[in-house]
């Protein structure tokens, strides 16, 4: 190859390179993609008035915070190394689980009993779960949607959550 053949295709590669990336931007910035409409306009209804605004978050926040501590009350205090609570789940884990270790670092011991179903459920490794909902602050339903996006996340999650109050109201009770 000579000299001059060598520097037209040099010269080639390049301009084909710029022309890429000065265009590039343009094709890929299509109206007809949700995720490139970044200007759709909403619709947001207007409040009758502010202080209406106002009263019904209030109304709500209310309502939200008596739902969560009817709930806590009814979920009895249970611990999360209460070796009645480690001996139940102990079926739920894998073989031969160690029970201190996968009982580390949770709140509560409907949230370990939770986790614990939901990874009985789903076939998920309980680690897994337990490191997502844990070490990464996600939901046990986001957790779930990560390692199996085929199922129903939410509903495994709801599941596990009345298994774990179903164990510990018969530990408590």
């Amino acid at each position: 190859m000579t000299m001059g053949k060598m520097t037209a295709l040099a010269f080639g590669l390049v301009g084909g390179f710029a022309l890429g990336v000065w265009t590039g931007p343009h094709l890929m910035q299509r109206p007809d993609r949700d995720e490139s409409a970044v200007h759709q306009t909403v619709a947001v209804p207007e409040a009758e008035h502010p202080r209406d605004v106002i009263l019904e978050s209030k109304q709500a926040r209310a309502a939200r915070a008596a739902a969560a501590r009817t709930a806590a009350a009814r979920t009895a205090h249970v611990n999360v190394d209460a070796p009645a609570l480690q001996q139940r789940l102990k079926p739920v884990l894998n073989r031969g689980a160690n029970m201190a270790v996968a009982a580390d670092g949770f709140r509560s011991a409907e949230q370990f009993a939770t986790v614990a179903h939901a990874a009985r459920n789903t076939e998920v490794p309980f680690m897994v779960l337990k490191h997502r909902v844990l070490n990464e602050g996600k939901s046990l339903a986001q957790a779930i949607r990560e390692s199996k996006p085929a199922i129903d996340a939410a509903n495994e999650a709801s599941q596990a959550r009345a298994q774990a109050r179903s164990d510990i109201a018969a530990i408590a009770g």
